[in-house]
């Protein structure tokens, strides 16, 4: 079964303290629903149409995993706290293998 994987690209960082707020709750709901930090937030280096903003990279053992981690409650409580805080570019990515 094909892994699952979020990706999240922070194009605008407005509140940077409503992200640590939203961090805080949010790894849990991530750790709960299967994820695993792959990157999060470290060294950046944009190409092409890239901004060079903070980037995280979550694996879960399935593509439908993934999906379900995100649409739980726990995280959806999460991601409301982004609400006017940030601008991301954010997908759910199935793996080849």
């Amino acid at each position: 079964m094909a892994k699952g994987y979020w990706v999240g690209c922070y194009r605008e960082i407005k509140d940077p303290d409503a992200l640590a707020e939203y961090a805080k709750s949010a790894g849990p709901a991530i750790l709960a629903g299967g994820g695993r930090f792959l990157a999060r937030g470290g060294r950046v280096q944009a190409f092409d149409a890239g901004i060079g903003e903070r980037t995280v990279v979550v694996e879960f053992p399935s593509f439908e995993q993934a999906l379900a981690a995100y649409r739980s409650a726990a995280y959806q409580a999460a991601a409301a706290k982004l609400e006017g805080a940030v601008e991301r570019d954010f997908r759910v990515v199935e793996g080849i293998e």
